[in-house]
């Protein structure tokens, strides 16, 4: 996010970055380095037996780590807190757009987003109250917005089934009854939601809980509790997005330039002791595993669905597209720290786990300690209460076996429920990637406790609760899921594969919550969800 300028067509936004430092840093595959090297057009064996795989292997990881020089000021979003209408309740006002910013050297960036026309405000509520947002699409087709973890009725979702068309407003309204957690939110229109991701359209979404009682933990905005979402770009010579999809990987778009709250080589000027911050990756394809560049540890004090029962001190966290995580840096006064992302454990083959992001090394933002810092509290040994919906040991109620673009050998079909599940009850699922490529599983709607992983019980990180989740190829994965509040035979949650290229080419299914004994209807088909 940046401030706008007089010109409203083109924020003047962050001083541009300045160049790499050292070496320029070595850049994962794209179509104009495939096309200079002759390789497009040829057969992969062809290019293989000519060396072709040497090269492709030496040019397939992306590498800044201390190359890059941090010169801009992390942009903060702006916080929206909504206004009262007569009803008491919380209405927000939002506005699809289509932007430009001068993220780089150059030429302003076309990008999309919400009001400004770049990512969009942090929309922050009580647990209890409800909420009202009017989102107007100021763009040229139509969008809609997904409020992805939250837990709301299906019409209200903002799926492919609420597409908003242009000049429209959409007006969905809920009641939040979820823990604290931080959420999100993003377009998902069927077949382009990663297309408008990339283009910029995404933002936080913060749900407070007063009545849980708030453990003693960073609280004060873009100060010590600190939103950073992190999305990877290519650029091409006239700084605009590089929407080319490469031609092998199999994942999508791999950005080989980070933008964290829409900054280039972001740097946090931190004034207190401890520093919690909001990862989100909102990427398209690419998956983090993000630790600091000392390997200092640090506490992850939440994930997806809300806190986790205790923190946990570790040195790193993988998160796929979608997920989010919650952690707390402690610094001295004087240290800088980067926030990097090492090579990913994908679990893939070293071929695959190359050419899809898991050599890669990127560092994501500088954090600088004042000469004096602000004294912070011990973190409490307790955070939120521990899931208990079931135990590995259960039966599995449905299986999803992830393979090419879809979902138990079925695509997306907008026409079809898949299937129906019982309002108020509990289903394990199972979810098991048989690819190569990577893979991850969100559902909607509702949030999840991780049982198992490949048979064994979940490491600390996976402790909380979840919406998204990794899932490592041929290793099972079980999940305990809760589906209670909102019933519509005729409505249906998505559940698909979060890395958007995936989702976009069919990797998706839907579901409906049913009364029981009622059964699935049939989904209501698109229709412009807003009025003019």
């Amino acid at each position: 996010m940046t401030e706008p300028s007089e010109d409203p067509g083109e924020p003047a936004g962050p001083p541009p970055a300045a160049p790499p430092a050292g070496p320029t840093p070595r850049r994962g595959l794209t179509r104009r380095r495939l096309l200079k090297a002759g390789l497009i057009g040829v057969p992969a064996v062809a290019a293989i037996s000519a060396g072709g795989a040497a090269w492709l292997w030496a040019t397939a990881d992306v590498d800044t780590a201390g190359r890059v020089r941090f010169v801009n000021r992390l942009a903060i979003p702006p916080l929206a807190t909504g206004r009262r209408d007569g009803s008491g309740r919380r209405v927000f006002e939002l506005r699809a757009r289509a932007g430009n910013r001068r993220l780089r050297p150059g030429r302003p960036t076309p990008t999309w987003g919400f009001d400004d026309g770049h990512l969009g405000p942090t929309l922050r509520v009580d647990r209890g109250e409800t909420v009202v947002v009017n989102v107007r699409n100021e763009l040229a087709e139509a969008t809609t917005v997904h409020w992805h973890g939250m837990h709301l009725p299906a019409v209200m979702d903002g799926g492919p089934h609420q597409p908003i068309r242009p000049g429209a407003t959409w007006s969905p309204t809920w009641r939040l009854d979820q823990p604290a957690a931080t959420l999100w939110y993003h377009p998902h229109p069927h077949g382009r939601t990663g297309q408008h991701v990339y283009r910029g359209m995404a933002g936080l979404f913060i749900v407070d809980d007063p009545a849980a009682g708030s453990p003693d933990l960073p609280g004060r905005y873009g100060v010590d509790d600190v939103p950073v979402i992190v999305q990877d770009k290519n650029f091409g010579d006239d700084n605009r997005f590089d929407e080319s999809t490469p031609l092998i990987g199999g994942v999508g778009i791999l950005g080989d330039t980070l933008l964290v709250n829409g900054t280039v080589a972001p740097y946090h000027d931190v004034t207190a002791e401890r520093t919690r911050l909001r990862l989100l990756n909102a990427s398209n394809a690419r998956t983090y595993g993000f630790g600091l560049s000392d390997g200092r540890p640090f506490a992850l004090i939440g994930t997806d669905g809300g806190l986790l029962p205790a923190p946990h001190l570790t040195d790193r966290v993988r998160l796929s597209p979608g997920e989010r995580a919650e952690i707390v840096v402690t610094m001295r006064p004087d240290e800088r720290v980067v926030l990097r992302s090492y090579p990913p454990d994908l679990g893939a083959d070293f071929w695959t786990s190359r050419v899809t992001g898991g050599d890669d090394t990127m560092d994501v933002l500088e954090l600088r300690a004042a000469g004096g810092l602000t004294p912070s509290p011990a973190l409490p040994g307790t955070l939120a209460e521990a899931p208990g919906l079931g135990s590995a040991g259960g039966r599995v109620d449905r299986g999803f076996e992830l393979s090419g673009f879809e979902i138990n050998g079925r695509a997306m079909d907008m026409s079809r429920i898949d299937f129906g599940v019982g309002r108020d009850t509990t289903e394990i699922w199972e979810v098991t990637n048989l690819d190569v490529l990577p893979h991850n599983f969100h559902v909607h709607g509702t949030r999840f406790q991780v049982l198992s992983v490949n048979g064994a019980a979940p490491p600390p990180e996976l402790g909380g609760w979840k919406d998204t989740i990794y899932t490592p190829r041929e290793t099972p994965v079980r999940i305990a899921i809760r589906f209670g509040g909102h019933a519509d035979p005729d409505s249906p949650y998505m559940f698909h594969c979060h890395l958007l290229f995936h989702e976009d080419l069919g990797m998706m299914g839907q579901f409906v919550v049913t009364e029981p004994g009622v059964l699935p209807g049939r989904p209501v088909m698109p229709h412009d969800a807003g009025h003019g």
